[in-house]
């Protein structure tokens, strides 16, 4: 806080204190969307590159087998919601830090578009890891009932690298869900000044 003395016209001096905002909570919107942006990033990085092949024996045949992510459904939706969110969050990273540079602040408006899509963008995460994990239990519990195998015995580095993935972009909807919740108690706290 800053002190300054005023004199006006008429010789009349007057105390005027300046009150500065920290950035802090800036410094907090900047970091938590750039570390959504990193594990979002290596998250579809490690899934869109891993793919394994195995020679399988059964019933003394032998033949190749390859497991990618392209062939389930759930996989693609886990690699194209994380790349989503990763492309969102360098946007609103850049916006953020176009606004911070600029000195203005950003409006009430695009502070609620941006909590609003970082919302929409936890959600699209929380629903792709969710059918991600499903798929992951089912190729590495298998299912008896249904005569499924395991999968998980046979392409094992392929599964660890999956788990990997998965385990990040449930940090990484973590940290949109952070950032929904640093917006939402910010809109709130402005509200109530």
């Amino acid at each position: 806080m800053t002190t300054h003395t005023k004199t006006n016209l008429d010789g009349v001096h007057s105390d005027v204190k300046v009150v500065e905002k920290p950035t802090k909570e800036r410094s907090h919107d900047l970091f938590l969307r750039f570390l959504g942006l990193s594990l979002t990033l290596v998250a579809t990085i490690l899934v869109g590159v891993d793919n394994q092949t195995k020679v399988i024996s059964y019933a003394e045949m032998k033949f190749r087998a390859t497991a990618k992510w392209e062939y389930m459904s759930a996989m693609v939706f886990f690699v194209v919601s994380n790349a989503i969110a990763c492309s969102y969050a360098a946007a609103s990273l850049v916006i953020t830090v176009m606004a911070r540079s600029s000195g203005t602040r950003k409006s009430d408006f695009t502070d609620l578009v941006i909590t609003a899509l970082d919302l929409v963008l936890m959600a699209l995460l929380f629903s792709a890891n969710g059918a991600a994990c499903a798929v992951g239990l089912i190729a590495q519990k298998g299912n008896k009932h249904l005569q499924w195998m395991k999968v998980c015995d046979v392409f094992d580095t392929y599964c660890r690298h999956m788990t990997a993935a998965l385990v990040l972009s449930i940090i990484g909807s973590s940290v949109f869900l952070l950032l929904v919740l640093h917006s939402v108690l910010k809109l709130h706290y402005r509200s109530r000044s």
